[in-house]
């Protein structure tokens, strides 16, 4: 095969940051031929002047002239595109055999399932594509033909633990999958000690370097229940299947517990281009840059069930699964919106589960139609958790 053309959605984060990194180490196998970011037109810019793709594309449409100027000024002649139906026909198009898609949030739907029906191989780090729609998504994929490989760490964990990647739980011989969590920055404390905690705090995670979205998400929780959900997607593993432990070196990075009494772990350094060169390798290994493990200097190993009284959110997120339709869409529409108001002062840490629960107990799980449905049902949430938060907080 020649080389990879590789379409980065979500160019300008930490993700996308860490593909091009192992794309940069291996010019020989992989190109970063599509650069898409949200608004920041100057990281954008630089990127193109590095990687020299084809296209690139500002989310935000009012930022198009300003990255054109850019590029214009630093003499790369790459096209220039702006909007998100740009961003989701580079999905789809020529330019492009792998998709990396990163865009957070509910905004990278349209462009995962874009790329999963035209048979890309698909790069997962976009947890909430699979969470609004997994339904959709995986029918999109058996419509493309194409791969989905997990970045997240977790299923990239689970996915290398597993022969052929994605069986079904029964035939595989398969009896749980077991996703870590660090615990994230308020590991240990309880609900009295996390009713002042800032967004700064919040932010502190003491093993990633991440996002301020999915910052939050990982103190709270939030983001392991979403992961629980991508996992029952990508796997085909009920809800009572899927197990959570908190495991605070973050060096096993998920299991896989099979019938004969087995446990395969992967392990490795908390260094998302491990899981990044996986995928865009796959099934062969190159390297990432990242440090050997040195198990000897870690010293011992860890492990604690997650406290679903403080940390509501993981408890929410299982039981959005368990009430099946588009309930986990609900639940990350409504996320989404609280998490938007922490991080802007007006909503107080533990507020965030309690928007996300109201907004759940007032829109009742509906079944999974289509796309447009489901994009209806997520605005829906948005606009009753937008409620919640000004009755209650406001």
């Amino acid at each position: 095969m020649g080389i990879r053309q590789v379409g980065v959605l979500g160019a300008t984060g930490s993700i996308g940051t860490s593909t091009l990194d192992v794309i940069a180490r291996h010019p020989d196998r992989f190109r970063a031929s599509v650069l898409v970011a949200n608004r920041g037109t100057e990281a954008l810019a630089a990127l193109c002047v590095r990687f020299r793709p084809d296209l690139a594309i500002v989310a935000d449409p009012s930022m198009e002239a300003d990255l054109a100027r850019r590029l214009a000024a630093a003499g790369v002649a790459c096209a220039v595109a702006s909007g998100p139906e740009a961003v989701t026909a580079a999905a789809a198009g020529p330019l492009c055999d792998t998709v990396v898609a990163a865009i957070v949030g509910a905004a990278g739907l349209d462009s995962t399932l874009a790329a999963a029906r035209a048979g890309k191989r698909l790069l997962l780090a976009n947890k909430e594509s699979i969470v609004m729609g997994g339904e959709l998504l995986l029918g999109a994929l058996r419509e493309g033909g194409g791969d989905l490989i997990p970045v997240d760490s977790e299923h990239n964990a689970i996915f290398q633990c597993l022969p052929g990647g994605r069986p079904a739980l029964g035939p595989a011989g398969v009896r749980r999958l077991i996703l870590t969590a660090s615990g994230g920055p308020f590991r240990g404390r309880t609900r009295a000690q996390l009713g002042q905690v800032t967004p700064d705090e919040a932010c502190a995670h003491p093993k990633w370097s991440m996002g301020r979205k999915i910052s939050v998400d990982s103190a709270t929780l939030m983001n392991k229940g979403l992961e629980v959900i991508e996992a029952h997607h990508l796997f085909g593993a009920p809800a009572d299947a899927i197990e959570v432990v908190v495991h605070p070196q973050s060096l096993v990075h998920s299991m896989v517990d099979y019938v004969d009494g087995s446990v395969l772990a992967q392990l490795g350094n908390p260094d998302m281009r491990t899981a990044i060169a996986c995928a865009l390798a796959y099934p062969e290994r190159i390297g990432a840059g990242v440090a050997p493990l040195d198990l000897a200097a870690h010293a011992r190993l860890d492990f604690e069930t997650p406290d679903l009284d403080t940390f509501r959110c993981l408890a929410l997120a299982f039981e959005a699964l368990r009430a099946g339709g588009d309930a986990t869409a609900i639940l990350n529409a409504a996320n989404e919106v609280a998490v938007e108001a922490f991080l802007a002062g007006t909503l107080p840490f533990l507020g965030i589960a309690e928007v996300v629960e109201r907004v759940l107990e007032e829109l009742p799980a509906h079944p999974v139609v289509d796309v447009q449905t489901l994009v209806g049902r997520d605005a829906e949430a948005r606009r009753a958790a937008r409620g919640v938060l000004h009755r209650a907080y406001c």
